[in-house]
């Protein structure tokens, strides 16, 4: 779909904080506050724009992740879907370079991990499945970088934050009825949860939707201490994801461009930087799945 100036000064509001009131993010816009709501639903309704509520990956005890390169014998799409359904594998895609799917995996501990990759290596149609293991999320949109500082209370929470990875702009009243407790004190719950960081309410927007309709992944091997580069790698504008990890590659990471020369002008900066030893990438033909809103997990 095509966005105004006005489409995207609201996508921008919800990326910032996806439960800005309607009245808010109308004073931001300069338009009504019906006709910013009538803008905001013709967003979600397109799919152009979901959202939800991001766990932190502590609460949902989601403590390993990894990056897997994976060849196939013969199509891959039909893999990719299936892998795709896996709830540990958050994002996929179908992709060139060497490898024909690129998947993340984020699970509960590293015994899941392990059992999850070689769920994977046994699909029919898997030839191939090679790993990275994160270190550390450097930089990504969707993970909340510090502790909570709050703790669920009861299952009554679960329920809310379940609700609000399906909708995270359900009005309190509305909330209040499927959790079954008054408006005020579901309010007070959900709030205490955002602030406490155990959740946040973001706008998932497609990139082809803000003219970013061109992804690219890359791995990093290098010289050296690791940790300076990838800080240094994770300020380049257009990497919008950057993991350490072991593997072979020390860095994997994503980048989110306006056009082939924009991807180009990146890696070349990568390329140019003395500790990087090699670059390899991979362009992201099909967004097979993107949710991190991974729901509640059960030990």
């Amino acid at each position: 779909m095509d966005l105004d100036e006005t489409d995207l000064a609201i996508v921008r509001g919800l990326q910032s904080d996806g439960r800005l009131t309607y009245e808010t993010l109308a004073q931001q816009v300069g338009l009504s506050r019906p006709a910013t709501r009538m803008r905001v639903q013709r967003l979600q309704e397109s799919g152009a724009v979901r959202v939800v509520a991001i766990v932190h990956p502590a609460v949902r005890r989601l403590t390993a992740s990894a990056h897997l390169a994976i060849d196939t014998d013969g199509a891959s799409a039909a893999v990719a879907r299936e892998i795709a359904t896996l709830p540990q594998a958050p994002f996929v895609t179908l992709t060139s370079g060497r490898r024909s799917i690129m998947a993340e995996l984020r699970t509960a501990g590293f015994a899941d991990l392990e059992r999850t990759i070689e769920h994977i290596r046994g699909l029919k149609g898997v030839r191939t499945v090679d790993p990275l293991v994160a270190t550390r999320h450097v930089k990504d949109p969707y993970l909340l970088a510090d502790e909570p500082t709050v703790a669920l209370q009861d299952a009554t929470d679960e329920r809310i934050l379940a609700e609000l990875e399906e909708d995270g702009r359900l009005p309190f009243a509305e909330l209040a009825g499927r959790v079954g407790l008054s408006a005020g004190a579901t309010r007070a719950r959900t709030l205490r949860l955002l602030d406490g960081g155990v959740a946040k309410v973001v706008a998932l927007v497609r990139p082809d939707v803000l003219g970013m309709g061109y992804l690219c992944g890359f791995g990093l091997r290098v010289d050296g201490a690791v940790a300076p580069l990838a800080e240094r790698v994770a300020r380049f504008e257009r990497v919008t994801f950057l993991s350490t990890c072991l593997g072979r590659a020390e860095m994997v990471g994503t980048i989110t461009a306006e056009s082939f020369a924009a991807v180009r002008d990146t890696l070349e900066e990568m390329r140019a930087l003395s500790a990087v030893r090699s670059v390899e990438s991979w362009l992201h033909l099909e967004l097979v799945k993107e949710r991190y809103d991974l729901g509640p997990r059960t030990a």
